[in-house]
């Protein structure tokens, strides 16, 4: 990982600490390693996938524009519900021009269009997965921080038109994993469900 940050990267740190709500890290060294460090963990899953990004529940940021720094060819698209954050999310689109943000929630988007759909503490596993492998075009993937012994996802992921979730450890973080879920056809019919059935009745 990269001893030297962006420049970018360093000023959203700064503003992410400096806004109340958005993170419960208060020492700076701590929300590098978390938020940017951590986030990048992702990018050599991101690699096998062609087309655009997009970051569900992205709250402050992560991991979503660490990402639009390593991927400028690629658009980057912010999906978050809650208004405030969103707009602080829309403070940094002129630092990250491959960076879109979208106030909504997951339930609400197009399904099948992105390349990757990522997500950071979002919601438990199932969960999660519901509301960002139906976003994931067939030939894509959703790639979740996950914990260490996290559910079996695999049923889940049928459902939804996904094929076997891949597990892959998280560096020097063992108590997480990234899952890794390829879309292997398009979202089927009743997907996604209507907002907050997902969590109300998980698939599993």
């Amino acid at each position: 990982m990269p001893t030297e940050l962006d420049p970018r990267l360093e000023r959203w740190l700064d503003a992410l600490l400096d806004t109340p709500g958005l993170t419960a890290i208060r020492e700076r060294e701590q929300a590098r390693r978390e938020h940017v460090l951590d986030s990048l963990q992702a990018v050599p899953f991101v690699e096998h996938f062609e087309g655009p990004i997009a970051d569900v529940g992205s709250g402050g940021g992560a991991p979503g524009i660490p990402l639009a720094a390593v991927f400028p060819e690629r658009t980057v698209t912010l999906i978050e519900s809650q208004a405030r954050k969103a707009r602080f999310l829309e403070r940094f689109r002129g630092d990250f021009p491959n960076l879109r943000v979208v106030c909504g929630r997951a339930e609400e988007q197009e399904v099948d269009v992105f390349g990757v759909v990522v997500a950071k503490a979002l919601a438990p596993p199932p969960v999660a997965l519901e509301w960002c492998l139906p976003l994931v075009r067939p030939g894509g993937a959703a790639i979740l921080f996950v914990g260490a012994l996290g559910q079996d996802l695999a049923g889940v992921a049928k459902r939804l038109g996904g094929g076997v979730p891949e597990s892959h450890p998280v560096e020097g973080a063992r108590e997480r994993r990234l899952m890794v879920v390829p879309k292997l056809e398009p979202t089927p019919p009743g997907f996604p469900r209507r907002a907050g059935m997902a969590r109300k009745r998980p698939l599993i």
